[in-house]
């Protein structure tokens, strides 16, 4: 009786969030909790249709996550570790190298904001701006910001260094910087974890460089033709190049070991006419 009044207090709209999310970690392959701090609810709805075509974004309370995921089977509830501030939860079918390049791409630039940490070394470059002098000029200046007036407009006097990677952005420099529009962050979804078939990945193992890996895919295929080679293992690939170099060695050979046959005759009439060249010219010199 205690339980069936207690779940009476529960709205129902919350018991269709849970049950919604259970039948989606069932029907999807994988899922994953994602962060979306500092992201607008304009900027999750222009994410959510930029990945709908292969993966559905689900945010709801953590409360309700958690629920949904404990009363999952198998170790779904494990997940439950990374649902903390907020967080959302991303199903699809695709694997999850696929979801973290997808969510990666999400990733816009963003104006930094006062307090915040600078995440690299930001640069103002030297050049014009479209801001006529006023105000403007002393905020600039005022931000560290060498300006000057420059055909009726403020413009930057040198490239300088405002903010080192790991200090703090003053609220002038923050908001000079978004004038400016120099935007230093980047917002987007953030992966925490993904969950695939009892087997739990985090982000670093999931950052791939395609463009290394590409590399040391076309070097090991390099190193594994030159070694066929060297070997003389007769591969489909590589049959050509030994027939070449087996080719070239008997020639050489029968150079070597004066052999009279039609494949080495030019060599050898080349061979001894070198010879008779030199020997020709040794006896001149001496006589």
């Amino acid at each position: 009786m205690a339980e069936t009044r207690g779940a009476e207090h529960i709205p129902q709209w919350k018991m269709d969030e849970v049950t919604e999310i259970k039948d989606l970690v069932k029907n999807y392959s994988i899922f994953g909790v994602v962060s979306f701090e500092g992201i607008t609810a304009d900027q999750i709805q222009k994410m959510r249709r930029n990945i709908r075509e292969s993966a559905v974004l689900k945010v709801t309370r953590n409360t309700l996550n958690e629920k949904a995921l404990r009363e999952s089977d198998g170790s779904v509830p494990d997940m439950i570790q990374y649902i903390e501030g907020q967080s959302a939860l991303i199903f699809t079918n695709d694997n999850p190298f696929k979801l973290y390049k997808m969510l990666a791409q999400t990733k816009t630039p963003a104006p930094i904001k006062a307090g915040a940490i600078a995440p690299f070394d930001i640069t103002v470059e030297k050049g014009p701006t479209n801001f006529p002098p006023g105000p403007m000029l002393s905020e600039f200046q005022g931000a560290g910001i060498p300006t000057a007036v420059d055909g009726g407009k403020i413009a930057i006097k040198e490239t300088k260094v405002v903010c080192k990677a790991g200090e703090k952005v003053s609220q002038k420099l923050a908001t000079a910087l978004s004038k400016l529009e120099i935007f230093p962050m980047e917002v987007g979804l953030i992966l925490r974890a993904v969950y695939e078939d009892g087997t739990i990945y985090l982000p670093d193992v999931l950052h791939v460089d395609e463009t290394e890996m590409f590399n040391k895919f076309v070097t090991a295929a390099q190193e594994a033709f030159n070694l066929s080679v060297n070997a003389a293992i007769p591969t489909k690939e590589n049959i050509e190049v030994l027939i070449q170099k087996a080719q070239t060695e008997a020639v050489n050979l029968g150079v070597e070991a004066v052999i009279f046959e039609t494949e080495v005759m030019d060599k050898l009439i080349g061979k001894a006419n070198a010879e008779a060249t030199s020997v020709a010219n040794a006896s001149k010199y001496e006589l």
